[in-house]
C-alpha cells in the first residue's frame, strides 16, 4: 500500500490475503515518511526450532478407573516420579465423558475424588476434548446437566470428540450421531457450541502421516505385512479419491488439512478436523494403551519430522491389559521416551489437541503486516479474520509459538492488534538458513493432585 512517499508492505498467512483492521490501517496513515518495505518476513510453518507438531488425543474409552487416568496423565506430563518410571515432561491431553456404564471410569461414574480431578485437569488444560456426552446419555437433559456441571465449576471444553455410536455424535453416518438434528430427542448442538465447544472430530482418521503439508503414501505400505498395508493403502487411496470428487464426508483427506471450517446439521458453525494413525494396519491398529508403541517408531517420528508435518494421533489410552500392573505398556512406555526424546532434541513438539487446533487455525487465518520505522521492523498481527463471526476469535493463547523470520532479529519487533509483545524470542538461523522471532511457547502447568 503507498500513501504518498510512505511504503507499507502486507504480507498474508497461507490462508490467502486479508484487508488491514481499522486499526492498522490508521497506523498506516500515520506512520513516519521514512518508513520503507521490509523484504525477507515470512511466517515460520512451526514453532522455533521444532520442525514438526503432535497432539496425542486419547479417546478414554475403557479406562478402569481415577487412578489409572491420573498416572497416564502424570506420567506424560510431568518428570515426576510414577508408577512407570520418571516421568517424560511433554504436554499430553486427555478426553472425558459423562454418561457411561458403571464398568468404566466417568464423571458421574467416578466418586467426588475423581470429580474434583477432573475439574483441575480440565482448567490446567489437560483434559481438552469432550467424547460426546457418553452411551447413556441419549436426551438434551443428559447434555445440559453435564454442560450445568462444568459451567458452576468454572470448566469449559471447546474440543468435542465423537464416541463409537453415541446418539449425541454429530456425524450421522458411521457414528449413528443426532446431536445436531433438531427433530431428535438426543439434540443439543446449539447449548454445547453456546457452551464453547467450536473444534469437532466426526469419526475421519487418515492413514497419511502429516497434516498441513502435501500427502504423501510413502510409508503406508509395509515390506513384511503386504497383504493388510495393502488394504490400508487402497482405502486411503479411495478417500483421496473420494474427496476429489467433492465427497464432503472426506472433504479433508485430498488437501490433507488438520482442520476446516464446516457446520453441523442444525447449521452451527464449527471448524472440523482430522486424526491420523499412521499404522500399516489401519487407522483401528494398535490405538490402544498396549498397542501405540508399534506406531510411535522411531521411524514414524523421523518421517513425520522429515515431512514437516502435524498430527493429531488416534489412539485410546485407557484401552490397556487388565492384568498389567501399570496402565501403559513396555513398548508404549519406550514409544513415548522416543517422542520426548524429538521433542529434547528440538524436532517435535508435542501438544495438547486443544493447543494444535489452535495453533493451526490461528496460522491459517492471521493476517500481518510490516514495516520498517525508526531503524526497528515491526510485525503487526491482524487476528479478526474469521468468517463465522458467532464463532470465538482467537484467542492469545493460540499464537503461542508464532514465528516469523526476520532478516534481523534484534531489530524486529511483534505487535498483536497495536499490543507490542513482550519477551519477545531471538532465534539464531535453522535448517533453512534463516533467522526468527517467537511469540513465547509457554507450557501448561500440570496441578497438584
Amino acid at each position: 500500500m503507498t500513501t504518498g512517499t510512505q511504503t507499507k508492505t502486507t504480507r498474508k498467512s497461507n490462508a490467502g490475503a486479508i484487508g488491514l483492521s481499522s486499526q492498522a490501517y490508521m497506523q498506516s496513515n500515520a506512520a513516519s515518511r521514512d518508513e520503507m518495505a521490509v523484504e525477507g518476513v515470512a511466517m515460520r510453518h512451526w514453532p522455533y526450532p521444532y520442525r514438526a507438531m503432535l497432539a496425542v488425543c486419547s479417546d478414554l474409552d475403557e479406562t478402569p478407573d481415577r487412578n489409572a487416568y491420573w498416572d497416564t496423565a502424570e506420567f506424560l506430563n510431568t518428570t515426576r516420579s510414577t508408577p512407570m518410571g520418571d516421568g517424560l515432561g511433554l504436554e499430553v491431553g486427555n478426553t472425558i465423558y459423562f454418561d457411561m456404564a458403571t464398568d468404566q471410569f466417568a464423571y458421574w461414574n467416578t466418586d467426588d475424588a475423581g470429580r474434583s480431578m477432573v475439574q483441575l485437569l480440565i482448567r490446567s488444560g489437560h483434559i481438552d476434548c469432550l467424547h460426546s456426552f457418553g452411551d447413556l446419555a441419549t436426551t438434551r437433559e443428559h447434555a445440559q446437566r453435564a454442560l450445568d456441571e462444568l459451567e458452576q465449576n468454572g470448566c469449559r471444553l471447546d474440543v468435542w470428540i465423537d464416541h463409537a455410536q453415541a446418539i449425541s455424535n454429530f456425524d450421522g453416518g458411521i457414528m449413528m450421531g443426532e446431536g445436531d438434528v433438531t427433530s431428535s430427542p438426543a439434540y443439543h448442538a446449539n447449548i454445547t457450541v453456546k457452551h464453547g465447544v467450536q473444534y469437532v472430530w466426526r469419526g475421519r482418521v487418515s492413514s497419511v502421516l502429516g497434516q498441513d503439508v502435501r500427502p504423501q503414501l510413502g510409508g503406508i505400505l509395509s515390506p513384511t505385512h503386504p497383504i493388510a498395508s495393502g488394504k490400508t493403502l487402497a482405502k486411503e487411496l479411495t478417500k483421496q479419491m473420494l474427496s476429489r470428487m467433492g465427497n464432503e464426508k472426506y472433504a479433508l483427506h485430498a488437501p490433507n488439512r488438520i482442520l476446516k471450517q464446516s457446520s453441523l446439521r442444525d447449521g452451527q458453525a464449527v471448524y472440523e478436523f482430522l486424526r491420523c494413525n499412521p499404522h500399516w494396519g489401519g487407522v483401528s491398529s494398535h490405538e490402544t494403551a498396549w498397542g501405540i508403541g508399534d506406531v510411535l517408531t522411531q521411524r514414524m517420528i523421523n518421517q513425520l519430522v522429515e515431512r514437516n508435518g502435524g498430527c493429531i494421533l488416534y489412539t485410546h489410552l485407557g484401552k490397556s491389559d487388565p492384568n498389567a500392573d501399570m496402565p501403559l505398556g513396555a513398548t508404549a512406555i519406550e514409544g513415548f521416551r522416543r517422542l520426548a526424546a524429538s521433542q529434547a532434541d528440538g524436532d517435535l513438539l508435542v501438544t495438547t489437541t486443544r493447543r494444535l487446533l489452535g495453533y493451526c487455525r490461528a496460522k491459517n487465518e492471521i493476517g500481518f503486516t510490516t514495516i520498517r520505522n525508526d531503524d526497528s521492523i515491526v510485525i503487526d498481527i491482524d487476528t479478526a479474520r474469521n468468517r463465522y463471526a458467532d464463532l470465538t476469535p482467537i484467542i492469545e493463547r493460540d499464537l503461542e509459538g508464532l514465528t516469523f523470520y526476520t532478516p534481523d532479529p534484534q531489530l524486529t519487533r511483534v505487535r498483536i492488534e497495536g499490543e507490542e509483545v513482550t519477551g519477545l524470542l531471538q532465534n539464531a538461523a535453522d535448517a533453512s538458513g534463516r533467522a526468527s522471532v517467537s511469540i513465547p511457547w509457554i507450557r501448561l502447568e500440570f496441578p497438584e493432585r
